[in-house]
């Protein structure tokens, strides 16, 4: 039996601002990330691409702790601009960890030279 009830679909709302009712009111205040330099673009970018190639592999605990490690290099750099000197080095550490993976994967040889592997 229909019902009287109006029907409201919504999909992904993220980055969005909407109101419902007669009295509701909304208020959007989104903020840009912090500016990056080139190279910052460079490596957020080549980060993206890595975790994206990551999730397509059998998981262990290396690509565990890499798309971690990973995941805050990139919001670091979306938060600040650039990923600061102790990040670049943890994840050089990783990746030297998963040699076998970075040779596998050229996105993670991508990550590996940017951060002076």
């Amino acid at each position: 039996m229909p019902s009287d009830e109006p029907n409201i679909r919504m999909g992904d709302v993220s980055h969005s601002t909407f109101a419902i009712g007669s009295h509701a009111r909304a208020e959007s205040h989104h903020h840009a990330g912090a500016p990056r330099d080139p190279a910052s673009e460079e490596l957020l970018n080549a980060v993206r691409e890595l975790r994206a190639d990551l999730a397509r592999v059998r998981g262990t605990e290396q690509t565990a702790a890499l798309d971690a490690e990973l995941a805050e290099t990139e919001d670091e750099i979306t938060r600040t601009g650039q990923a600061a000197p102790s990040r670049r080095e943890r994840l050089r550490a990783l990746l030297t960890d998963s040699e076998t993976l970075v040779s596998l994967l050229a996105s993670a040889g991508a990550v590996a030279a940017m951060v002076g592997m």
